[in-house]
């Protein structure tokens, strides 16, 4: 795996916190063919779905996702699985059994009556060990309570505020802390101001999402896999950023060092992203490339540059690069993964991720302290 960092959806915690990892109730949903390509069951569907299936699914699943980050919708019960098909639509739900084995086989059997009454055209089992279709996902997942994540990030506690210097930079102090928020605006400008980082100007927001995402905005996260802090970086990310041990959890450095891996992320992929999709207009190039970049973040850049460019997996992208005009930008970023789930590693947790970051940044801009602000601006 290429990635620099570790995200907590795919990791278990070593501590108690309400993150957005997804619940092992049953092996198919968070695994998702991660491990093989074989044009069987599930996968056979994937890869015998044509391309335009990918239009409206990052709408679909922006909805999935937000009933289960908020219990709402269909998921206003925790005790609850959803079905939806290729297109991320919802299909259908169940209530939990009071066990797997019933649950799963409640599963299934919604999945062949949906079939029966022509909601979809093809239905596989699932169970303990194999992926079913269509697909399904828990309510009952641990989740980031947004709310809390986001009074975190804006400093609502004098526990959440942060003060100190960090390399060259040195942010308010202790008589006069400062939120999580100010601290990224002060980092950002002060780079920019540097030159040190060129990124793309919404990408602040998305990483404020991300902070919201990987730890809820809490300082000590730590993860089984060893990922640590605000931003969960790996301790190869972090020593790649020339941070000591000491200095691991230090919320300054931690959003300095992910400032710098994501401008290494930009500058490797944009030269190949802009001979694959540098014709679109300006503003569905810069919106593809900033949901690229936070899939980079989550799976690696390796991965990302495989799906622009590898003779097998770049075939989406070949296809939505001469088609863009029938799809958003945000279809066109989950149609890539979409119909790679099984090859290198890529399952539904990839789309989930960047899907959740979305949702985030979106709880941010609802606050009244930064919904009127250039931050929160959607150009």
């Amino acid at each position: 795996m290429s990635s620099r960092f570790a995200s907590l959806r795919q990791l278990v915690l070593t501590f108690t916190l309400t993150t957005l990892v997804q619940a092992p109730v049953l092996a198919e949903e968070n695994q998702a063919g991660i491990e093989s390509d074989q044009t069987s069951g599930w996968t056979a569907i994937v890869r015998g779905s044509p391309y335009w299936v990918s239009q409206g699914v990052y709408q679909n699943i922006l909805t999935i996702r937000r009933w289960v980050l908020r219990e709402s919708g269909y998921c206003s019960s925790p005790e609850r699985h959803i079905l939806f098909d290729m297109r991320g639509q919802f299909l259908g739900w169940i209530s939990d059994g009071a066990d797997r084995a019933t649950t799963q086989k409640r599963l299934n059997d919604t999945r062949q009556s949906l079939h029966e009454k022509g909601r979809t055209e093809e239905w596989i089992a699932g169970d303990a060990d194999t992926n079913g279709y269509p697909f399904a996902l828990a309510c009952d997942q641990p989740h980031v309570n947004l709310d809390l994540s986001v009074g975190r990030y804006l400093g609502a506690q004098g526990t959440d505020l942060v003060w100190g210097a960090w390399d060259d930079l040195s942010f308010a102090s202790r008589e006069q802390p400062g939120s999580l928020h100010d601290a990224l605006m002060y980092i950002v400008q002060r780079r920019s101001e540097q030159n040190r980082f060129t990124l793309p100007a919404v990408l602040p927001r998305y990483l404020a999402g991300q902070i919201l995402i990987e730890s809820g905005g809490q300082a000590r996260a730590h993860s089984q896999a060893n990922a640590k802090g605000i931003l969960q970086l790996s301790p190869s990310a972090l020593n790649d950023c020339q941070i000591k041990p000491q200095n691991y959890w230090h919320r300054l450095a931690q959003m300095d060092c992910a400032l710098r891996l994501m401008h290494q992320n930009a500058r490797n992929l944009q030269p190949i992203f802009d001979e694959r999709f540098g014709h679109l207009p300006e503003s569905k190039r810069h919106e593809l490339f900033v949901l690229l970049l936070v899939q980079a973040y989550h799976g690696g850049a390796g991965r990302v540059q495989a799906l622009l460019d590898d003779e097998i997996l770049a075939k989406p992208a070949e296809y939505f690069a001469a088609n863009h005009e029938r799809f958003t930008a945000g279809d066109i970023a989950f149609g890539m993964v979409f119909h790679n789930l099984g090859r290198d590693r890529l399952g539904l947790a990839s789309l989930y991720y960047v899907a959740d970051v979305q949702l985030a940044t979106e709880a941010l801009c609802r606050t009244p302290q930064l919904k009127p602000t250039e931050f929160c601006a959607w150009k």
